[in-house]
């Protein structure tokens, strides 16, 4: 078969590998489409992966076509999405079934074999079946989409009453905020303000219903004084920081109303400061300050990814204006070029097979 190989770092070849061997309670899924993760660029061109060779790819889709020796042959044909997290299922978070917080997980697409290929082995305990409604296409953004969705319900859950008339913001408009926005949305919430630093970004969450007057341009206004003024000295009481620097979680920390509530969910790009000002800040307003990390999947109806595919079936959420670009997989290593040199303005880059 044929998948994209990482050898080390820079050098990712699109060559014929052998079929993947399965484990007893593996099976083999024939990929239909596969996502290109903001992670995927840094693993390719900056950091590598935790082992060298390794074919790429934790967002994908596909179909059931050969089971493992004991592994359940319901799954023999069935569509499928994939949480790619595989938890030991040994340590304390996994007996509480927090497998997202797995002491010692293995990782599809980055600590063994993913779904830049043409077949990828997927543990059973991995599968979520799809219904027919949903497409590959959107099944391969169940991942982002889920890690959106777990970032909200980490915020927004514990606060008692209606989020109608909260206010929210957005800082950071990559495809987990776009995500996030979406989700808010569809809950109904109203009062939400987004912050970003490109036109595409702009045009995209004002295509989904942001009017132009909450959006702000980072490279044009001052956060902190933006979300002041637009919330009359207030602050906003919920914050969502997307983007991982210094200066976004200062800014959310600055705006916050007083008892406000930040969830941190953007990766970091360097080490992390807290100056004092806004440690005072913290101490003064009675903030909350939580993090998020990837999602929550443990095969029951209430978990990350059933909430998500449950609003993808009935039509309530409409990812697939997401996908900016696709490419037959011999192509795809066009979508790692546009991300990692940014000649392109894009949002999800995919690959259908």
């Amino acid at each position: 078969m044929k998948a994209y190989v990482l050898h080390k770092i820079g050098d990712i070849r699109f060559q014929e590998v052998e079929m993947p061997k399965l484990p007893e309670d593996w099976v083999l899924v024939k990929v239909r489409a596969a996502g290109i993760c903001g992670s995927d660029i840094p693993r390719i061109y900056q950091t590598g992966a935790h082992v060298h060779p390794l074919i790429l790819g934790h967002e994908f889709s596909g179909e059931v076509v050969e089971t493992g020796e004991k592994a359940d042959p319901y799954w023999k044909k069935k569509r499928v999405g994939i949480f790619p997290l595989i938890p030991c299922r040994a340590c304390s978070p996994c007996q509480k079934k927090q497998y997202e917080m797995c002491r010692n997980y293995n990782y599809l697409g980055s600590r063994c074999d993913g779904g830049f290929a043409e077949y990828a082995a997927v543990p059973q305990n991995s599968l979520i079946e799809l219904p027919d409604s949903v497409s590959f296409e959107e099944a391969a953004m169940l991942e982002p989409m889920s890690v959106a969705v777990h970032a909200m319900r980490r915020l927004v859950e514990p606060i008692e009453g209606s989020l109608t008339h909260k206010t929210i913001c957005i800082c950071g408009l990559g495809t987990i905020g776009l995500f996030l926005f979406m989700f808010l949305k569809e809950q109904g919430c109203e009062n939400i303000l987004a912050i970003g630093n490109k036109e595409s970004q702009k045009k995209q969450i004002q295509n989904m219903g942001l009017p132009e007057q909450d959006f702000c341009d980072s490279r044009e206004k001052e956060i902190t004084d933006w979300i002041m003024e637009r919330t009359r000295g207030e602050g906003t009481e919920l914050f969502f920081e997307c983007v991982g620097k210094n200066e976004t979680v200062s800014a959310g920390i600055r705006a916050a109303a007083t008892a406000g509530r930040i969830m941190l969910v953007g990766n970091p790009y360097s080490d992390m400061t807290l100056r004092k000002q806004d440690y005072w800040k913290i101490l003064r307003n009675q903030l909350t300050i939580s993090g998020t990390w990837n999602s929550s999947f443990t095969q029951e109806k209430n978990d990350d990814w059933h909430y998500v595919l449950e609003r993808l079936r009935h039509g309530r959420i409409s990812p697939k204006q997401f996908i900016s670009h696709r490419f037959s997989l011999a192509e795809l290593e066009q979508g790692f070029h546009i991300m990692r040199d940014k000649t392109e303005d894009y949002l999800k880059i995919m690959a259908v097979l």
